[in-house]
C-alpha cells in the first residue's frame, strides 16, 4: 500500500470514529450509562452545599458583589456559592423565583415593588439577608442643559436593556414627568457621543453605587456636570432614598466641599424562602453564617469600597428578613438600628412552595 493511499485510509477511518462518536445515539448511550460509586460520591459531594447566586450583567456592580460574596465565604466542601451572570438585578427577581438552580439573588427594591401586582404572595416567597448598597442615581449631562426640565425633548441613555440604570431610569423619570427620547446603548459610546458633541446626546443616566469610574478616570471639558435630583413628592420616597454626590466622590467634577442632591435605590441580598429543614434551606443558612461572620473581610482592601458602609443591621422596608440572618443577629447580640422598624420586618415569614 502506497504511503498516500495509507493515510487517506487512516483518515477515512479516523472520520468515521468522530461520526460515530458525534452521532446522538451514541452520546446518549454514554451519557446514560451509570455512574460509579466514585463517581455518585463525588457529584453528591459537589452539590451538596453549592448555593446558586444571580448577579447581574458583568458590568456591573452587583456582580462584583456576588463574587467578592463568593471569594469569602466559599470553604472548600463546607460551602460553594457560585456567581451567575444574569440578564441584570431588574431581572433576578424573576431568577429568584423561577430560574431553577437560584437560592439567593442581588436586587433592586423598586424592581422588587413592580413585581408585587404580578405576584401578591411575593413576601411569602423572598426574604431579604442584607440590605447591601444604596445605587445612587447620577444624572451626567452636557454644558448646555442647567436642569432636570432641560432635558424635555432631549435624548437620554439609560444603558444597555437588564442594567439598572435601564429599568430604574425611566421609571424615575416618569415619575418626575419628564419626556426625553430614550436610548439603551452601551454608557462608553454614549459618554464619548456626549464628550464629541455628537448623537444628539444631551445627558447619560447611571444607577450604580459611587464611585463610577468613567467619572473618575475621564477627562472632561468645562460645563460637563452632574445635575441635582430633588422633589416634594413624599411618595417618591416610599422606593427611594435620599442621598448626595460629593467632592469626594467626583473632585474632577464637583468642586471641593460641594454636594449635589439625589436619590439611590437600595440593592439586597435576598433569599428564595425555602421550606425551614430542607437541604436548600440548609445551604442558605451556612451562607449567612459564613457571610455575617467574615463580613469584615470584605471591608479590607482590594474589595469594593460600598462594603464599607454595609449595616448588618439595616432592614429593608416591607419585606421580612431571612429567618436565620435575624437569628444570627440576635444570637449575636448585634445592635439594632435607632429607627423605626419596617412594617412588614416582624414575624416569621411562612415558607414559599417548592418549585
Amino acid at each position: 500500500m502506497s504511503t498516500r493511499r495509507a493515510i487517506g485510509v487512516g483518515l477515512f477511518g479516523l472520520l468515521t470514529g468522530l461520526t460515530r462518536s458525534l452521532n446522538p445515539a451514541a452520546a446518549q448511550n454514554r451519557a446514560d450509562r451509570p455512574m460509579n460509586a466514585a463517581e455518585a460520591a463525588a457529584k453528591t459531594k459537589l452539590n451538596a452545599w453549592t448555593v446558586g447566586l444571580a448577579g447581574g450583567l458583568l458590568e456591573g456592580a452587583p456582580i462584583r458583589f456576588a463574587t467578592e460574596i463568593a471569594r469569602v465565604v466559599d470553604e472548600a466542601d463546607a460551602l460553594h456559592v457560585l456567581p451567575i451572570v444574569t440578564r441584570g438585578p431588574a431581572e433576578n427577581v424573576e431568577a429568584l423565583l423561577y430560574l431553577r438552580g437560584i437560592d439567593a439573588a442581588i436586587i433592586n427594591s423598586d424592581a422588587l415593588e413592580q413585581f408585587r401586582a404580578l405576584v401578591p404572595n411575593i413576601d411569602r416567597r423572598v426574604s431579604y439577608i442584607l440590605n447591601l448598597f444604596p445605587s445612587e442615581l447620577h444624572i451626567f449631562v452636557r454644558p448646555e442643559i442647567h436642569s432636570l426640565a432641560d432635558l424635555n425633548g432631549k435624548r437620554v441613555n439609560f444603558n444597555t436593556p437588564g442594567t439598572t440604570a435601564a429599568y430604574s431610569g425611566p421609571l424615575i423619570f416618569e415619575r418626575l414627568k419628564l419626556n426625553v427620547e430614550k436610548t439603551f446603548i452601551p454608557h462608553p459610546a454614549a459618554l464619548e457621543q456626549m464628550r464629541k458633541g455628537e448623537g444628539g446626546v444631551a445627558a447619560v443616566v447611571f444607577m450604580t453605587s459611587k464611585p463610577v469610574d468613567a467619572f473618575l478616570r475621564g477627562r472632561w471639558d468645562p460645563g460637563f456636570k452632574f445635575l441635582p435630583m430633588q422633589t416634594e413628592d413624599a411618595d417618591f420616597y416610599t422606593l427611594y432614598l435620599p442621598s448626595v454626590l460629593s467632592s469626594k466622590d467626583y473632585p474632577q467634577l464637583i468642586p471641593e466641599g460641594q454636594e449635589i442632591p439625589t436619590i439611590s435605590v437600595p440593592t439586597i441580598l435576598a433569599a428564595y424562602n425555602w421550606p425551614k429543614g430542607s437541604e436548600r434551606y440548609a445551604r442558605l443558612a451556612r451562607l449567612v453564617d459564613h457571610l455575617f461572620s467574615r463580613l469584615d473581610q470584605l471591608r479590607a482592601p482590594g474589595f469594593h469600597p460600598a462594603w464599607r458602609d454595609v449595616n448588618l443591621v439595616a432592614e429593608v422596608p416591607g419585606l421580612r428578613r431571612f429567618a436565620p440572618a435575624q437569628e444570627w443577629i440576635d444570637r449575636n447580640r448585634v445592635n439594632h438600628p435607632q429607627r423605626a422598624p419596617a412594617s412588614a420586618a416582624s414575624g416569621a415569614p411562612t415558607a414559599a412552595p417548592h418549585r
